[in-house]
């Protein structure tokens, strides 16, 4: 039995996490796919939860469910079909795929490697597990391969189909979450703009495994199979502790954006967009307004596709870019936050 560390995500003051830079990696396309399927609070009021309470604490309105034939890779297929699209690439062309979720299809194989047969593509693939920061490693580490010149064109998904995680018993959980997934071709910027190179001018990763607990799924895995006793008792689902992830979100939010941008040499007020997981409408609130951003530099769309898990931020991304809000030449800090503990935030010059 492995001694545990004392459950004290406070008990240090500064994210510890790799400093870095990837410039000379950009973005070239991105996509995403949500389910058919609109759940809205009122449907929840059937299973005893209060439409109101919803939208006052979370800020969510609504939410994708998948259909009961579709997994999760169908849905990062679907994503990763619409990016290769918007980046005008093949899948001859794409030599690395990395898929974050927390909601394989299977243990094994991967969703990376269910969506590689599909695609057709001859590359690499591997899954990352970060849950809500899932995507902000799998790029961190995309990005890694290419400046290595190990890749010249990776697809990173961001994938999840939370709907399959929550307990529909839980009032305060089950509504918060929802399916989808999205994506991104990354390739080395080789005819760049050498006095405002693109890429991530700064990044951070950094994980607090004593908050652990906080936000888990306890059945299912070597620790603990998922035996007839252990369904009965409900430990498939996502068990969470609100308060305690509330306060450990904004603050790891505020520590990490301000020690990237220390590294960058830049302040917030020069950051074009924010792009936070969209977890929680009061933790992005109290996150943006320690540091005094204004409301209009920050991209919400938790209202309509509530918390997708890994693929929130490419979903958010996505949509931002289409709707003209992130433009050339912008700077855009991404953060994703949430089971591990562990988190993700990096500055990108677009």
């Amino acid at each position: 039995m492995v001694a545990e560390e004392p459950l004290n995500p406070d008990a240090r003051q500064k994210p510890r996490g790799p400093i870095g830079k990837a410039i000379g990696v950009r973005v070239i396309g991105t996509g995403s796919y949500v389910p058919q399927q609109v759940v809205t609070n009122e449907d929840l009021v059937a299973l005893g939860c209060d439409s109101d309470w919803i939208v006052r604490r979370t800020g969510i309105r609504q939410r994708r469910k998948a259909a009961e034939d579709e997994a999760t890779s169908d849905l990062a297929f679907e994503a990763a079909s619409a990016a290769m699209l918007d980046a005008g690439v093949t899948a001859d062309q794409i030599d690395l795929i990395i898929v974050a979720t927390m909601t394989p299809d299977f243990p094994t194989p991967s969703v990376a490697c269910e969506l590689q047969r599909r695609l057709g593509a001859v590359a690499p693939a591997m899954d990352i597990n970060a849950a809500c920061a899932g995507f902000m490693y799998a790029s961190i580490t995309a990005a890694q391969f290419i400046l290595a010149g190990n890749s010249r064109c990776a697809l990173v998904v961001g994938a999840d189909l939370m709907s399959r995680t929550v307990d529909p018993e839980d009032k305060k959980t089950y509504p918060l979450f929802g399916d989808a997934a999205g994506a991104a071709i990354l390739v080395a910027d080789d005819a760049g703009d050498p006095e405002n190179p693109a890429g991530m001018i700064a990044y951070q990763l950094g994980s607090e495994g004593c908050g652990g607990e906080m936000l888990c799924i306890p059945g299912g895995g070597s620790r603990q199979p998922l035996t007839p006793a252990a369904h009965a008792a409900g430990d498939q689902f996502l068990r969470m502790d609100g308060r305690a992830v509330f306060k450990w979100a904004v603050r790891v939010f505020e520590e990490s954006t301000q020690e990237v941008l220390a590294q960058a040499g830049l302040g917030i007020d020069q950051v074009d967009m924010i792009l936070l997981h969209q977890a929680n409408q009061r933790i992005i609130d109290s996150a943006v307004s320690d540091l005094h951003v204004p409301v209009e530099r920050v991209f919400v769309n938790l209202d309509r596709y509530g918390n997708t898990s890994a693929a929130s931020i490419p979903l958010a991304l996505d949509e931002a870019i289409r709707g003209g809000q992130i433009r050339p030449g912008d700077l855009v800090l991404l953060c994703g936050f949430g089971a591990g503990l562990a988190w993700g935030t990096a500055l990108w010059r677009w």
